[in-house]
C-alpha cells in the first residue's frame, strides 16, 4: 500500500529536519518544499540533507521575482506599514511560500501539507491561512500544535537527542543567542537577548545594514521613475548605475541602503494572537523605495484620494500583518489602491546620507501642484475673498456645538 504523501515547508534547520524525520517515522512519504524567497542560503546543501534525512524528493523554489512584482509592489501602492513602523518584511513573503506549498501539493496529489511554525508566533496563522484559501479541504500537519510531538519534544535538548539518535546531520556551530527570519526584503531579529524591551538592541545584532555612525560622509543621490506607483528604474547620480529589472533593483536598493545605514527598526509590536513582542528589523531597499514613492504621491495624488488611501492602509497593513493575503476585503482594498495610483507617474530623488532618506526633488506629467497657486507672492488666480463665505459656512456647526455646550 502506497504512502500518503505529504508536503513539509523545509528550511534545513533543527526543528524542519527533525520534523522530517518525525514524520517520515509515522508512515508518511515526505517531500520537502524549500522556498527561495532570499535568504543567504546554500540551497544545493539543503537539498541533500533533506534527501539524506529521508525525504523522498525535494523541490526548490525560486520565488524571488514572483515576490517583487506581486507582493512588494502591492504593498508599496498601498504605503502599508503595520503600526507605522513595521515595514512588513517577513509577512509579505508567507503568502506566496504557501501559495506555492498548495501548488505542489496538488501536483503530488494529496491534500497533505506541514510546517514547522511555533504555536506562539505569526507564521502559523499565515500560512495556515494561505492554505485553506488556496486548498479549502487541506489536512494540515502543525507538530508544535500537535500533543503527540509536544509530549515528545519539550525543548531543543530532545530534539537534539532525536537527531543523534537517527543521524539527522546537525551544524556544529553555537547559536545565536536570538532568533532571525530572511528574505530578499529584509531580516527579522527576535527572542533569546531582545526579549527585554527595556535594553538598547546590541550592534553586533544588525548584519545587513551598517551604523548610521560608520556610513560615509558623502551622500548617495538616487533618482526613481515611477509609472501608475511601480517603480521602473533607479539610477545611482554619484556613480551612474541604473538598474530597471525589479529584482534587480530590490537587490540594488539593499545595497546602498546598507552602505549607508538605512531600514533599522526596533519595536514592541502586536502578534495577531494577542501577545507582544520586541521585533528588530532591517529594511533597506524597501524604506527607500516607499519613501520615494510617498514623496512622488504627494505631488501626484488627489487631496480626499489620498486622505482616503491613508486611511485604509493601516487596515491593509494590519490585513497583510494578520495572514489575510487574498481574503475578500483583502482583494477589495488591493483594486482601490490600484485605482488610487493611477497617475502616481514621475520622477522621486533621494539623498542617502548616515540612516536618513532625504526628499531631493520630484517632477510629474501628472503633477496636480501650481507654483503660482501655491505662491505666497502671487494670486494665481485665487481669490482671498472667496473664503470669506467658505469659513463662515463650515463655521456653522462649530457655532451651533459652542452655543449648546454654553446651554447645557
Amino acid at each position: 500500500m502506497a504512502k500518503e504523501k505529504v508536503i513539509l515547508a523545509y528550511s534545513g534547520g533543527l526543528d524542519t529536519s527533525v520534523i522530517l524525520k518525525w514524520l517520515a517515522n509515522k508512515g508518511f512519504d515526505v517531500i520537502a518544499y524549500v522556498a527561495d524567497v532570499g535568504q543567504n542560503e546554500d540551497f544545493e546543501a539543503i537539498k541533500e540533507k533533506a534527501y539524506a534525512t529521508g525525504a523522498s524528493k525535494v523541490y526548490v523554489e525560486d520565488l524571488k521575482k514572483e515576490l517583487v512584482t506581486d507582493y512588494i509592489f502591492p504593498t508599496l501602492k498601498a504605503n502599508a506599514i503595520y503600526e507605522g513602523t513595521y515595514m512588513l518584511g517577513t509577512s509579505i513573503a508567507r503568502p506566496i511560500i504557501a501559495k506555492r506549498h498548495i501548488e505542489i501539493a496538488k501536483m503530488e496529489g494529496t491534500k497533505y501539507v506541514a510546517h514547522g511554525a511555533t504555536g506562539k508566533g505569526n507564521d502559523q496563522v499565515r500560512f495556515e491561512f494561505g492554505y485553506y484559501m488556496n486548498m479549502p479541504d487541506v489536512k494540515i500537519i502543525s507538530p508544535w500544535k500537535d500533543e503527540e510531538w509536544l509530549s515528545q519534544f519539550e525543548g531543543r535538548t530532545d530534539m537534539f537527542n532525536y537527531a543523534e539518535k537517527y543521524n539527522i546531520p546537525v551544524k556544529a556551530s553555537i547559536k545565536k543567542p536570538y532568533s532571525e527570519d530572511e528574505n530578499l526584503i529584509h531580516i527579522s531579529h527576535e527572542a533569546g537577548i531582545l526579549e527585554d524591551p527595556s535594553l538598547r538592541c546590541p550592534e553586533d545584532v544588525f548584519n545587513l545594514t551598517v551604523s548610521p555612525k560608520n556610513a560615509p560622509e558623502e551622500e548617495t543621490l538616487l533618482t526613481f521613475e515611477f509609472k501608475d506607483g511601480i517603480p521602473v528604474s533607479v539610477k545611482n547620480e554619484n556613480d551612474g548605475t541604473v538598474v530597471t529589472d525589479p529584482l534587480e533593483m530590490i537587490l540594488y536598493l539593499n545595497k546602498v541602503g546598507h552602505d549607508n545605514g538605512i531600514g533599522r527598526v526596533d519595536l514592541v509590536e502586536n502578534r495577531f494572537i494577542g501577545i507582544k513582542s520586541r521585533g528588530v528589523y532591517e529594511t533597506p531597499g524597501c524604506e527607500i523605495l516607499w519613501k520615494a514613492h510617498h514623496n512622488l504621491e504627494g505631488l501626484c495624488m488627489d487631496k480626499e484620494a489620498m486622505h482616503l488611501r491613508d486611511m485604509l492602509s493601516p487596515k491593509y497593513a494590519e490585513l497583510i500583518y494578520n495572514g489575510y493575503w487574498g481574503a475578500p476585503e483583502f482583494n477589495m482594498l488591493t483594486a482601490l489602491f490600484d485605482v488610487s495610483q493611477k497617475n502616481v507617474t514621475g520622477t522621486a530623488k533621494v539623498a542617502l546620507y548616515k540612516g536618513n532618506v532625504i526628499n531631493a526633488g520630484i517632477s510629474s506629467p501628472c503633477s496636480l501642484y501650481n507654483e503660482e497657486l501655491g505662491s505666497m507672492d502671487k494670486a494665481g488666480g485665487y481669490h482671498p475673498i472667496d473664503c470669506k463665505g467658505f469659513i463662515n459656512i463650515n463655521a456653522i456647526r462649530l457655532m451651533a456645538s459652542s452655543m449648546r455646550d454654553g446651554n447645557c
